[in-house]
């Protein structure tokens, strides 16, 4: 497996992700299954014209999907990898975390600390600023799956869907943790990489990494009597992994 150099090289590389990991019963699949959404929206928007450069947000796209595959394949070959990813990669090997938890924390590493980097990556050269309605298109496509994950996940955990028109506010929740975070604190993370030495860039970004390690905690050890009900939740789960992927794809 090697990194992509185009948006369709990127599909490629999570399919073969998503197909190894049904093979292996690797939860890992989940997180791939989730990106590879996101990435088909974002293809289509740059097809039909919705950002302001869509040259530049294709190589943004790809930029940002190898940050995740070069992680992926890193952790694959035992190699070092920040330690957001490796709170990530690590949850696979556990029984309990369910299906949520595992996009959660992808989405913790690959959003918090990826995305901005991402986005002082493609702005070198140029201010920053320019790219900020851009970025901010990318929080609407993210934000445009939210129903649409909610319908996955009740699929696999049925109970879901009720909790879901019982509570008007379970809708805003991955809203809330990822957009919201990717909005705000990602942008602001972007700005303060621009236009540093490289040096400079190393350190700080070493220093975000480990802010959103930490903040994996939130996810991983919620507390008490949320680790109750996220158990009882993972022992209502249907199906093997394999087939919790499969839902997820459909």
């Amino acid at each position: 497996m090697k990194t992509a150099t185009t948006i369709d090289e990127v599909i490629a590389i999570l399919d073969t992700i998503i197909s190894t990991s049904e093979k292996n019963q690797d939860p890992l699949g989940y997180f791939a299954v989730l990106y590879r959404k996101v990435t088909l929206k974002v293809k289509e928007g740059i097809a039909k014209g919705f950002f302001d450069d869509n040259p530049r947000m294709e190589r943004f796209d790809v930029v940002f999907a190898n940050r995740y595959i070069e992680a992926y394949m890193a952790y694959q070959n035992k190699e070092a990898i920040t330690h957001s990813w490796e709170r990530a990669f690590a949850l696979s090997k556990k029984y309990w975390p369910i299906v949520l938890q595992h996009l959660l924390i992808g989405m913790n590493a690959h959003i918090n600390l990826d995305l901005g980097i991402t986005a002082a990556q493609i702005s070198k050269g140029k201010p920053i600023e320019d790219l900020k309605d851009d970025f901010d298109k990318i929080n609407t496509i993210l934000s445009s799956l939210v129903n649409e994950v909610q319908q996955d996940l009740a699929a696999i955990w049925p109970t879901l869907k009720k909790l879901l028109q019982w509570s008007k506010k379970a809708d805003d929740f991955l809203i809330d943790f990822s957009m919201n975070l990717a909005r705000d604190g990602a942008w602001k993370f972007a700005t303060t990489l621009a236009g540093k030495d490289p040096a400079t860039i190393d350190t700080l970004i070493q220093e975000r990494d480990h802010k959103v390690a930490d903040k994996a905690k939130i996810i991983t050890n919620p507390g008490m009597i949320a680790r109750l009900i996220l158990g009882i939740i993972r022992i209502g789960e249907r199906g093997s992994v394999a087939v919790k992927i499969d839902k997820l794809k459909n």
